[in-house]
């Protein structure tokens, strides 16, 4: 999509676009209010300043519109609104052998009892070891610095959503 397009769309239509880079309805609804965009450097920094003044409840929904990383089922069947440019995210995870997988499904398990909410992490370009590890790092954080953690990965997510979505516009500007 080029960026011009986005900014002439139906604000229903922009908020389809905005729901495929993060699912909290508040931040979608600040970007669609946002535009127009002048250019992706100024759809960028509007994304980062929709997400900095988000409240936890805003963040948990974000978090929701994840699988679990490894849930491969779940990222087919329940994420289906993101996927259009979620789709190869977990690409790596899809490769582990089930020994990894298995220690990063109880990873996953354990961390959302201590949390509250899903594992979240940048996924592209890391193997299931690698999130596995990360993992197990951030397990004894405090809820605290855990939600921060969180919201920077949902943020380096978004921020890759944007580029795919308007890698068009990008290559040219």
């Amino acid at each position: 999509m080029r960026l011009e397009d986005l900014n002439q769309l139906p604000a229903s239509d922009a908020n389809h676009t905005f729901m495929q880079c993060c699912t909290s309805s508040t931040w979608v609804k600040n970007m669609v209010a946002a535009r127009p965009f002048a250019d992706t450097t100024a759809i960028k920094k509007a994304a980062d300043d929709a997400w900095l003044g988000l409240t936890e409840q805003d963040y948990f929904e974000a978090f929701e519109g994840h699988p679990k990383i490894g849930d491969v089922s779940s990222l087919r069947a329940k994420y289906a609104n993101t996927k259009e440019l979620a789709g190869n995210e977990q690409g790596l995870v899809k490769e582990a052998n089930d020994d990894v997988l298995e220690v990063l499904s109880q990873g996953n398990t354990d961390y959302e009892a201590k949390f509250g909410f899903i594992f979240i992490v940048c996924a592209t370009g890391k193997s299931a070891k690698q999130m596995s590890d990360l993992l197990q790092a951030r397990l004894p954080n405090n809820k605290k610095q855990e939600l921060v953690n969180a919201a920077e990965e949902q943020r380096k997510i978004f921020q890759l959503r944007i580029t795919k979505a308007f890698e068009n516009t990008l290559a040219e500007g």
